[in-house]
């Protein structure tokens, strides 16, 4: 691992107390103008996420329906009722976005896979680039205002679904999240920077409480006149 990436771990509280849990939850509620673009009615509800830290595993409730349960996993996305009877689901599901550009409808099964990667891949930032068969390296910073930022260039493995395969996350003078850089492959490749703010802490480990995807012009800045999903994040929670 880098120096860099030593720093960030404790800054975010530490790689040794980060593995000394198995799960990391929190409160989400999310809008923003790519589910009108997906035909999907924006919803602020708050839901209650839990991601698996060692293997990709994502639950999400309510999901649809005060009394329906998302789960994700890449090989299967299921939304199920208390009584654990299945309202949908769907194996592969990453093979059901052939073809999807940025204004292609989803299905709740869309969203729903959607939701999880994306949520696995949020909680578990930045701890998830010291799991088995992550690449990471760092490349040239970036000056934000009159901060320089120090940014990490992360190849993910194949069996790991997430936005696209690199992604660049970069982290500000305290080592902390500051911007996450990607594009969004199920929907057309199109590219995003989510910057992140208000960081809070959960035993002992520090999160933000806020992120905003922006789209990413040529140049790397974002349009900030735009934002494609906002999340809000709270009650966090290590288990």
């Amino acid at each position: 691992m880098t120096d860099l990436l030593h720093k960030v771990f404790a800054a975010h509280g530490g790689l040794d107390r980060w593995t000394s849990f198995e799960k990391v939850s929190a409160t989400i509620a999310s809008g923003g103008e790519l589910w009108g673009m997906k035909g999907i009615k924006e919803d602020s509800t708050p839901r209650r996420v839990t991601a698996d830290i060692r293997r990709e595993w994502v639950s999400v409730a309510p999901a649809g329906n005060p009394d329906w349960r998302l789960t994700f996993t890449p090989e299967r996305t299921v939304i199920e009722a208390s009584d654990h009877s299945i309202i949908a689901e769907r194996s592969h599901p990453r093979a059901a976005f052939a073809n999807h550009t940025l204004n292609t409808p989803w299905d709740p099964l869309h969203r729903s896979y959607f939701t999880g990667y994306a949520m696995w891949t949020y909680l578990n930032t930045p701890f998830i680039m010291a799991l088995p068969d992550f690449s990471v390296e760092e490349i040239a910073p970036w000056q934000e205002g009159d901060e320089t930022w120090r940014v990490l260039r992360v190849t993910f493995p194949a069996a790991v679904e997430s936005h696209c395969p690199v992604q660049e996350f970069y982290f500000g003078p305290d080592f902390l999240l500051r911007r996450h850089d990607y594009q969004v492959d199920v929907s057309g490749g199109f590219p995003a920077a989510q910057y992140v703010y208000d960081m809070v802490e959960a035993d002992g480990i520090r999160f933000p409480a806020k992120r905003r995807a922006h789209p990413r012009r040529a140049d790397g800045q974002p349009d900030r006149d735009r934002t494609y999903v906002r999340i809000d994040l709270s009650e966090y929670g290590m288990s």
